[in-house]
């Protein structure tokens, strides 16, 4: 039967050498199509981490903001919650793009 084979398949070296490819592709826990896999989820993770890093940093801003002065504290909830004095009218004016 291995007669029928060419003689480079039947070399020792090239059926080890095929049988640990083989191995690293499919077999193994940590085989490429795993690794490609994790991979790809790690740059994901890694925007999903940028955005959030963003978000803490508008956070940060917006809580130095809020317990500052007095002056600030009223200045925040206007501009973000639209609260306003009894005597006042408020007109919300939107760009377009």
């Amino acid at each position: 039967m291995f007669k029928k084979l060419p003689k480079s398949f039947r070399n020792f070296y090239f059926l080890t050498a095929f049988i640990f490819l083989l191995w690293m592709l499919a077999l193994d826990s940590n085989n490429l199509i795993t690794r490609f896999q994790m991979s790809s989820k790690l740059r994901s993770l890694e925007n999903e981490k940028e955005y959030y890093e963003e978000k803490i940093e508008e956070v940060r801003k917006d809580h130095d903001e809020l317990f500052g002065d007095r002056e600030s504290i009223e200045k925040f909830a206007r501009e973000k919650y639209l609260m306003k004095k009894k005597t006042e009218d408020i007109f919300i004016v939107e760009e377009q793009d």
